[in-house]
């Protein structure tokens, strides 16, 4: 291995740089992360794992633990508002015959397997801070932390989310997540013994719904609204399970029974606006590389966002381990990644605007395939 990206600095704890840290120890690289959320906490309800994360997630040994966390999932069965079925897309068994297609399990599960995986291999957590400035030379990087402290590594990889401080201090104000004119709604409830896979209930006025399995006993319900032009809505956190319930109240069927029965004044509602980024290529400056959402973030159309960041990080490790010198390892790991990412941030953008302007000929069922298509193709 080139000795040059032997001591790497990881920035943001959180599913890329996790899952970095675990593939760059594996091999042999000292690795340290620094997170800036002192409980080193998670928010969110649940994540869909497509085949290709959990085929990236078997190259470091972690999909089987995933999977017995969760609960395997087979593609996306569509259906009218009121629970009338209209098609489904499959989903192929990409990452092999002892995986499912997906899995589906909640946020604060796959954080679990992610900290207790770096933790066991040997990675340095420094929490509670962050960069503060980067200096590049041929040979290093000098980073200052916001506490005062200061070393020097071999590699800094960004891994810092959506407003990437990294992206920042290396690439300027220039690139800013969008919003893209929609919002999503979700609230983990008891799973209904049919679903075994992802619905989605088309139709609504507001905009679509859906479920997705998280467990045996849970699964959450999703919406994915459409509001009026302009900034996203706000509401006060208290308000958040009345307003839910509002938006879903055109729906009837399944919808109408978890609705009622399960989202009440007191239940965790998880309300966020849909953010695009896509960094033109390449995604690094000298010695520090961004990966995941700092990246390339895309609404969860085609649940691909945690699945990119994942694949990138197994890719980092890859061509870190070729040997080659560092310029070479990354300009090879974005050959590999740019346009994959690019394809998928697309699909994702285009089935949003489909939803915005309620077109009428959209190929929602096409296009969801197409991103089955190159989800399997290999990384």
């Amino acid at each position: 291995m080139d000795k040059s990206a032997q001591k790497i600095l990881i920035v943001g704890g959180g599913i890329a740089g996790l899952t970095a840290a675990v593939a760059l120890r594996q091999i042999g690289c000292e690795v340290e992360v620094v997170e800036l959320n002192p409980q080193w906490s998670v928010y969110g309800v649940g994540i869909i794992q497509q085949g290709n994360a959990l085929r990236a997630l078997d190259r470091i040994g972690l999909a089987e633990k995933c999977i017995a966390a969760g609960h395997p999932m087979g593609g996306v069965r569509f259906y009218d508002r009121e629970g009338t079925f209209l098609f489904e897309v499959p989903q192929p068994q990409i990452a092999g015959p002892r995986y499912p297609p997906g899995n589906g399990l909640t946020r604060s599960r796959l954080h679990a397997i992610l900290q207790d995986a770096v933790r066991q291999s040997g990675a340095t957590i420094r929490l509670g801070l962050t960069v503060a400035t980067l200096a590049q030379s041929e040979s290093e990087v000098s980073v200052t932390f916001s506490d005062g402290s200061f070393a020097s590594y071999d590699l800094v990889v960004g891994a810092d989310g959506l407003k990437s401080l990294v992206r920042r201090l290396i690439f300027g104000s220039e690139y800013q997540p969008t919003y893209v004119g929609q919002v999503c709604w979700r609230c983990n409830v008891p799973r209904l013994p049919d679903v075994t896979t992802g619905w989605l209930f088309e139709g609504g006025p507001y905009g679509k719904a859906g479920f997705i399995p998280l467990a045996p006993d849970l699964m959450y319900i999703l919406l994915v609204e459409t509001p009026p032009p302009g900034p996203p809505p706000r509401f006060p956190r208290e308000c958040l399970p009345a307003a839910y319930r509002e938006r879903l109240a055109p729906f009837g069927g399944p919808v109408a029974l978890v609705r009622d029965r399960y989202i009440s004044d007191e239940s965790e509602v998880i309300y966020r606006p849909f953010e695009t980024l896509l960094l033109p290529s390449p995604w690094y400056r000298g010695r520090v590389l961004l990966i995941g959402d700092a990246a390339h973030a895309m609404t969860a159309h085609v649940a691909q966002g945690a699945a990119m960041a994942i694949e990138d990080a197994i890719v980092l490790a890859e061509e870190v381990a070729s040997g080659d010198p560092l310029p070479q390892a990354l300009e090879r790991f974005m050959q590999r990644r740019y346009e994959r990412c690019k394809a998928l941030v697309e699909i994702s953008s285009q089935l949003s605007q489909w939803e915005r302007d309620q077109t009428p000929d959209a190929d929602v069922e096409g296009l969801t395939r197409r991103s089955f298509e190159i989800a399997a193709t290999p990384i």
